[in-house]
C-alpha cells in the first residue's frame, strides 16, 4: 500500500499542486491566476517542470506511514465490526473509515501537509525561504515550535475523516452489492478499480470545502485566522 501510494503521490502531484496554488490564490487580491492552465502556464515559466513538484518530497516520505495507519486502522476496525458471517455492512464501513481518516490525520497528515503547503505557498513569494524538504522543516520547527507543523489540525481530522468515511462506505456498499448473497465471490481487479475510482470521485466531491479550509489554515499566511470556523466564514 505504501509503495502503491508513492508512486500514485509521483505521478499525479502536479495537479495537486495546481489545487493548492489556486486555493491559495483565492483570497489573494488580484488574484494571481485566471485558473487551472494558467497556474501551469506561470509554474513553468518561473521554475520550470520542477516547479510543478514543490512540496513533493513531504508527501512522498508520508506515503507509506499514511498507508500503514489508514489501512492498519481500516482493518483493526473491521476485523471487530463484521457479523457472524465475516461481512461488514456500509455503514459499520463508513465508521471504521472515519476511524481510519481521523487515525492517520493526527498521526501522518497533517505534519505533511502542513509542510507541503508551506512550501507550496513559499514558492510564490519574492525571496523564497525554504532550500529543502529538511531545511524547511527545520526553520518551520525552529520559528513556530512543533506547532507549526500541525497547523489546521481540526480541518485535516475534519476533512481526511470525512474522506475515508466516504470512500469506505461507497467501497464497501459496492462491493456488497456485487457480491450479493455469496460474501466469498471473488472480485475481478478490474471492477475492484472502477469501484475504488467511483469511491475515490465521492469522496473528493465530499469534502473539497474542507479541503480549501485546510490548505488556508496550513499556508505561509494562516495567522489570518482565529480559527477553523473563521476561516470558513
Amino acid at each position: 500500500g505504501g509503495l502503491a501510494g508513492g508512486i500514485e503521490i509521483c505521478i499525479t502531484f502536479p495537479t495537486e499542486y495546481v489545487k493548492t496554488q489556486l486555493q491559495l490564490d483565492e483570497k489573494a487580491n488580484p488574484p494571481r491566476y485566471k485558473g487551472i492552465g494558467d497556474c501551469v502556464k506561470q509554474t513553468v515559466r518561473d521554475h520550470g517542470i520542477r516547479g510543478l513538484y514543490r512540496g513533493l518530497s513531504s508527501l512522498v516520505y508520508g506515503s507509506i506511514p499514511k498507508a500503514a495507519v489508514r489501512f492498519g486502522m481500516f482493518e483493526f476496525l473491521s476485523n471487530q465490526m463484521r457479523d457472524e458471517q465475516g461481512r461488514l455492512d456500509s455503514t459499520r464501513g463508513l465508521i471504521c473509515g472515519l476511524g481510519a481518516g481521523v487515525a492517520e490525520a493526527v498521526v501522518v497528515v497533517c505534519p505533511m501537509e502542513t509542510v507541503k503547503v508551506k512550501f507550496i505557498h513559499d514558492q510564490c513569494s519574492p525571496k523564497p525561504k525554504y532550500r529543502g524538504f529538511f531545511h524547511g522543516v527545520r526553520e518551520i520547527v525552529r520559528e513556530q515550535g512543533l506547532r507549526g507543523t500541525y497547523q489546521g489540525l481540526t480541518a485535516t481530522v475534519l476533512k481526511q475523516g470525512s474522506n475515508q468515511a466516504i470512500r469506505f462506505f461507497v467501497m464497501t456498499s459496492l462491493k456488497n452489492w456485487y457480491k450479493g448473497d455469496n460474501p466469498n465471490k471473488v472480485i475481478n481487479p478490474f471492477v475492484t478499480g472502477v469501484f475504488g475510482a467511483l469511491a475515490g470521485a465521492a469522496s473528493v466531491f465530499g469534502n473539497t470545502p474542507l479541503d480549501v479550509v485546510k490548505t488556508r489554515m496550513q499556508g505561509l499566511e494562516a495567522h489570518k485566522y482565529k480559527s477553523t470556523w473563521d476561516c470558513a466564514y
